[in-house]
């Protein structure tokens, strides 16, 4: 990968990069770190890398950049969310986005990244293998199970609106 190629490959992914990192980290600066690391990470093996799959590629490195950054995150705060999560009643939710984001956060990080690489960012079954790094049945089964997962909590009776 050449410069120029770099340059054209910053230009045309950073947004989407982002915009999948930051629904998932929920921390617009956490994110900007995440994704600055992996074009750092895309420059530093850019002879390596293939043009052709400098998005694959990108988003792998990312989605790895990101979880390994909300286990390192877990493993500071986990005290602080549980205490957190004690003192805090269940409201009602009354909107659909609002709804839609709590159901997304009740994920685990796997099934909620899936998700967004299919629903938010259109990807196929084998961009997302490539990226996630499981098989494409890995796949479709761990997206089917989030999305019953979405459902039963969308049409739960405290729910629905």
């Amino acid at each position: 990968m050449t410069e120029r190629e770099y340059n054209e490959c910053v230009h045309q992914y950073a947004d989407n990069v982002f915009r999948f990192i930051v629904k998932n980290l929920r921390h617009e600066e956490d994110a900007k770190d995440v994704v600055q690391s992996a074009f750092e990470k895309l420059w530093r093996n850019r002879d390596a890398v293939e043009t052709s799959k400098s998005k694959s590629y990108l988003f792998t490195v990312a989605y790895n950049q990101m979880i390994d950054h909300l286990r390192k995150a877990k493993r500071i705060h986990l005290q602080e969310e549980f205490s957190a999560e004690a003192k805090v009643a269940h409201q009602p939710v009354h909107n659909m986005k609002k709804a839609l984001h709590e159901a997304l956060n009740r994920l685990n990080e796997v099934q909620k990244s899936l998700v967004m690489l299919k629903d938010y960012e259109g990807y196929s079954y084998d961009e997302i293998a490539q990226i996630t790094g499981l098989n494409e049945g890995q796949v479709k089964v761990y997206l089917h199970r989030a999305r019953l997962a979405l459902r039963n909590y969308l049409v739960s009776p405290e729910n629905v609106m």
